[in-house]
């Protein structure tokens, strides 16, 4: 206990500690009560502002009436509905697979993929900045695996050509959920060919976002077919909760059969699967909302860079205001709540040291008046902190 306790003191201490959680008293949207308090929010990842959505809700109830409330067990016993099958065929018409298996979460669809697919045979060729859940499956799967220095395609192709093995996994974010930059995929598909590599990219910020119909990340740069798995969320854009492996069909078999995450857990809710299936509908049939969303975050974007802040320059709704202090980081996201703004304060371990900031995400449904609200109070925030 003395241990445990002395852990946490320095994480105070060091300004790391993650604190108490932020209360939500509404549902969630671009605007939300916070303790009582109407907050703009600027920290969540319902990118096309499906979460509140009238229609999916309504298909949400509507499973609960149909079906109840709990799966009852595991799609391999009793838990598996026809609902389920429905959002696997609608899964792998958008990706253009062949095959989709849906997961309980994003996080335990890169353990299953990924402890599934390789072991001491394999070598796993992973982005520096790959989200921890990827990092968590290398390391669950027993395969050798090497970190490539971020986006660099020389340290990428030097590490396969000096060390890859007998089986060998690239596996890398489509975006980066902290940067909000994107994965040169035409590029890892060249070094994959060249290299026998198996590509699998995890789309959980670009499906629904990015590409044809929201297709994602491997569809923004047209090399769909080219990545052998593709792995994304159902719980940002889409609005919902879950996970998913959409890949050939042999693939997609081998996960059923062996992915832990899969097998040992009890199956999606009906109503979540539900409102997942409505959501792709209106992903598909409404590109107004991906229109909208990047076009907010663009115009957003040039704001802040044209009053000094450093801001990354990326295609995606995510916008990262490099701070680098932890402290002043927090200090930060402290007054901007206190003028009704929530953008979430990043820090170590989370992002490397030095590089703490706030993570703005913007969604399809904040309006401009709000955003240049946020946009004033960041700069007389920022300019008391010295950050501009």
């Amino acid at each position: 206990m003395e241990y445990i306790n002395e852990i946490l003191s320095n994480l105070k201490k060091n300004n790391k500690y993650r604190g108490e959680f932020k209360k939500l008293q509404s549902p969630q949207k671009e605007k939300v009560v916070i303790d009582g308090r109407e907050i703009i929010l600027l920290g969540s990842n319902n990118y096309l502002g499906l979460c509140d959505h009238k229609e999916v809700k309504k298909a949400s109830m509507e499973a609960i009436e149909k079906y109840g409330v709990g799966a009852g067990g595991s799609r391999l016993t009793t838990g598996s509905y026809t609902l389920h099958s429905m959002l696997e065929e609608k899964i792998k018409d958008i990706k253009g697979t062949q095959k989709a298996l849906v997961f309980n979460t994003g996080y335990m669809a890169n353990l299953g993929i990924i402890q599934a697919l390789c072991n001491k045979d394999w070598v796993i060729f992973c982005d520096k900045y790959n989200h921890a859940s990827i990092l968590d499956g290398c390391l669950l799967s027993g395969a050798k695996f090497l970190r490539y220095r971020h986006c660099d395609m020389d340290d990428l192709s030097y590490k396969l050509e000096n060390f890859k093995g007998k089986c060998n996994l690239i596996v890398t974010d489509g975006v980066f959920s902290m940067d909000g930059d994107i994965a040169p995929l035409d590029k890892i598909v060249e070094i994959s060919k060249k290299h026998n590599a198996v590509i699998m990219v995890d789309d959980a910020h670009g499906f629904g976002v990015l590409g044809i119909d929201g297709a994602g990340t491997a569809s923004y740069f047209g090399v769909n077919s080219e990545i052998h798995i593709h792995m994304g969320t159902l719980s940002k854009a889409v609005g919902s909760i879950g996970g998913y492996a959409a890949s050939e069909e042999y693939f997609i078999e081998y996960f059923k059969n062996f992915s832990r995450s899969f097998i040992f857990s009890t199956a999606l809710p009906p109503s979540s699967v539900a409102a997942s299936i409505k959501a792709l509908d209106i992903i598909k049939n409404e590109p107004l909302r991906r229109q909208r969303l990047l076009e907010n975050s663009h115009r957003f974007k040039m704001e802040l860079k044209n009053l000094g802040f450093k801001i990354p320059d990326t295609v995606t709704p995510i916008i990262p205001v490099i701070v680098g202090d932890e402290e002043k980081t927090l200090e930060f996201s402290r007054q901007l709540l206190y003028d009704r703004i929530y953008i979430p304060a990043i820090r170590p371990p989370t992002v490397p040291k030095g590089s703490s900031r706030l993570r703005i995400s913007i969604t399809a449904a904040h309006a401009w008046e709000d955003l240049e609200y946020v946009i004033e109070r960041l700069k007389t925030t920022g300019r008391k902190l010295g950050l501009i």
